[in-house]
């Protein structure tokens, strides 16, 4: 599987994961290519500093 990440305005910014509410810093927005799939991988990561993952269509930006 190859990946690469992608460059976008909200990295750094604080967003909503609209799958689990939760709310943290968007960290990297990673492609992940998988046969001839591209999946759009975003992490985020909270105050408490346990990073997750999500979909990038889950992610709302809060401020």
């Amino acid at each position: 599987m190859n990946t690469h990440e992608e460059d976008h305005p909200w990295l750094h910014r604080t967003v909503r994961d609209i799958a689990t509410r939760g709310e943290g810093e968007l960290t990297a927005i990673v492609h992940e290519h998988a046969g001839t799939r591209t999946v759009r991988i975003v992490h985020i990561r909270p105050a408490s500093g346990i990073e997750w993952t999500t979909a990038a269509n889950n992610v709302q930006l809060v401020r």
